[in-house]
């Protein structure tokens, strides 16, 4: 396994966990009506400005998208047969000011690969970028929902806790 900065050949891999980490947060928390919002919004519109979205973010740091990439069992030099099966999206500095913080938008790890430490060494590579970053505040923050007991679990364990609460109102 691999963990490193996303690079644009990693495209179709990210975008697979992006739209599973969407749907998953739409299916998992929230009932019918939210996953089909979450569904909803995973056109080719939303995928075409959120890759613009990524490559701005990247631009300011390389580290803000970090893939786990699993290497192919085909034994060749290529990475033809390499999967991206997980990634964390830390927004840049420049957007210090949202939360006074570093903001850990996006962390994701497909279902096979759940329980491997993947999400241990994405997590460390987020903390890493987050305390590189000159913030207001010395803190890595990030919205879950209170649904989502394993999510929980996982922020816990690494440290977080919590810290106001979130809410939201459709516009």
């Amino acid at each position: 396994m691999e963990i490193r900065p996303y690079e644009p050949g990693d495209e179709a891999g990210l975008w697979d966990c992006k739209r599973a980490f969407e749907l998953g947060l739409g299916a998992g928390t929230g009932g019918d009506e939210k996953e089909a919002k979450y569904a909803g919004k995973l056109d080719e519109s939303y995928r075409t400005e959120w890759f613009e979205w990524v490559e701005c973010c990247v631009d300011s740091d390389p580290r803000c998208v970090t893939v786990a990439v699993a290497e192919g069992d085909d034994g060749a030099e290529d990475d033809e047969t390499d999967e991206v099966v997980g990634y964390v999206f830390v927004l840049p500095e420049s957007h210090r000011f949202i939360w006074d913080s570093a903001v850990l938008n996006e962390i994701f790890v497909a279902p096979d690969h759940r329980g491997t430490g993947i999400a241990d060494d994405l997590m460390a590579a987020a903390v890493e970028l987050a305390r590189d970053q000159d913030l207001p505040l010395d803190r890595l923050v990030l919205d879950v929902d209170q649904e989502n007991d394993q999510a929980q679990a996982f922020y816990e364990r690494h440290g977080f806790d919590h810290w106001g609460e979130l809410v939201a109102r459709d516009l």
